[in-house]
């Protein structure tokens, strides 16, 4: 006979409460064999999976307490208090004298856990712009200053941050960036967020608390722009290109004060703003009292001189500056900074504190040291080494591959804008040709604000990463494009 029909333990026919009343002993027959000064907690559990799940169906009326502790062998005791404890919490229901019931307020829930995290499923070559080399991850000199954190940061730090940030982060991002990238860095007005889109996020809800309802965005320019300005109740105004950088006819027209812009490395052109153009936009700031939103995300990368210093540092009391450590580090550390203007930084700090409390304090610490002790500026360095190797190769691979290929943009960042000669248009076949080959590539018109209609063009202009592909992977890729387009 089965447990249900007969107790192994005890010997006992099922009683009259019928069969689904018995099934509760062999749904808790190992949770009885824990440990006894974990058999309680283990049967509260295993009961509240069971009812959870479905398995314990409402309505189902289980065994007495008495009857149920002989035949999982255990204490009454045990099963008066998880009886008593899942009652509390609404799984099971009782009655004096009616006995102990499975209620109907949990409602059974498949677990799972899934992956949301972007990713190029099933491709042979993936030149989505976006991502580093994530191998490159200094993990030896990481967990080198993660151990000394552990050991030295004080007990107080611990506790609820500044919103700002720790002092020490703040000070060590100071003179980095000033030093790095001409800012002018006052600690009190750095702001340490999880990266810029919590920091453009932070900006929106300050502009729209100002009575700001538009921002103007780069077109074409990054698209989680308009997403995050929007959760704030911004609405973006897309703002043309010339070969200077943002137009500024259309943003003198727009009526917006303030505008984000990338002008070190604009995505996703790879054009640098002029110096003509970064001081017409910043006369344009100041005569509608309005902000600039820098994001410098990959500035420390330019291959064929010094970088060009911040916009920031001709003018800090207009400009809001954005960084992170997404694309020399690993855009999972989520660690960014913000430097504000003095007229913002009170609300963008009171923001930032009901955001979210503060950055995690001890991940703070640990790139406080990491700054401080050189393995940044080493970090970067190799990774200016290996990612403009990576560009050479990629721009020798297109002219082997794809003759007549022709690359834009300045030798900097982490992508590359490739115009492919017209005779492998329309740019619809190519892409279609090249995703049937398995590789994966995004157009410029992906990034641009034009409505689905006049998406199609004749030619192909092609946004490819390549800073995360290794140089063997780069020719591979391109070969697999080619071959695919052929013919």
């Amino acid at each position: 006979m089965s447990p249900s029909e007969t107790n192994s333990a005890t010997g006992r026919q099922p009683g009259p409460d019928g069969p689904d009343a018995s099934m509760a002993w062999e749904l808790l027959l190992p949770a009885a064999s824990a440990p006894a000064r974990a058999r309680g907690r283990s049967l509260q559990a295993a009961l509240r999976d069971a009812v959870r799940s479905g398995r314990l169906a409402p309505d189902t009326r289980l065994p007495s307490s008495r009857d149920l502790a002989a035949d999982l062998g255990v204490s009454r005791g045990l099963i008066t208090e998880a009886y008593e404890q899942l009652t509390a919490e609404g799984y099971l229901r009782s009655g004096r004298g009616s006995g102990t019931w499975v209620g109907g307020a949990a409602r059974a829930a498949r677990p799972r856990a899934r992956d949301l995290a972007p990713r190029s499923p099933g491709t042979r070559a993936d030149f989505v712009a976006g991502t580093p080399d994530l191998s490159l991850f200094p993990r030896s000199a990481w967990a080198t200053a993660q151990r000394g954190v552990l050991t030295e940061l004080p007990h107080h730090d611990l506790g609820y941050p500044d919103p700002r940030g720790l002092p020490q982060l703040r000070t060590a991002l100071a003179e980095l960036l000033a030093r790095r990238r001409g800012v002018v860095a006052d600690p009190e007005r750095i702001v340490v967020v999880s990266g810029v889109a919590q920091a453009t996020a932070l900006l929106g809800s300050v502009l729209h608390a100002r009575g700001m309802r538009t921002v103007g965005v780069e077109d074409p320019g990054s698209p989680q722009h308009d997403a995050l300005y929007a959760s704030a109740g911004v609405t973006t105004v897309p703002m043309p290109l010339d070969d200077e950088g943002l137009a500024l006819g259309p943003l003198r027209r727009s009526g917006a004060r303030a505008v984000m812009t990338t002008p070190a490395h604009q995505f996703p052109t790879g054009i640098a703003y002029s110096a003509r153009r970064r001081t017409e936009l910043l006369d344009w700031a100041r005569s509608v009292d309005g902000f600039v939103m820098e994001d410098d995300y990959d500035g420390d990368f330019r291959y064929d001189r010094a970088p060009v210093g911040a916009l920031q540092g001709l003018d800090p009391e207009h400009v809001a500056y954005a960084g992170s450590v997404s694309k020399s580090l690993a855009p999972g550390l989520r660690l960014g900074w913000l430097l504000v203007p003095e007229a913002l930084a009170d609300e963008v700090v009171e923001r930032k504190r009901t955001m979210d409390l503060g950055h995690p304090t001890f991940d703070q610490a640990l790139f406080a040291r990491f700054v401080e002790r050189g393995d940044y500026d080493r970090q970067l360095r190799r990774c200016q080494r290996a990612y403009r190797e990576r560009r050479d190769t990629l721009v020798a691979a297109l002219e082997q591959h794809l003759p007549g290929s022709e690359v834009s943009g300045i030798a900097a960042g982490l992508h590359v804008i490739a115009e492919l000669p017209r005779q492998y248009g329309p740019q619809q076949r190519f892409l279609e040709h090249v995703a049937a080959a398995g590789v994966a590539v995004r157009p410029l018109t992906d990034y641009t604000h034009a409505r689905a209609g006049d998406q199609e063009t004749e030619g192909v202009r092609l946004v490819l990463g390549y800073a995360h592909l290794a140089p063997k992977r780069i020719r591979a890729g391109v070969r697999l494009m080619a071959a695919a387009v052929s013919g």
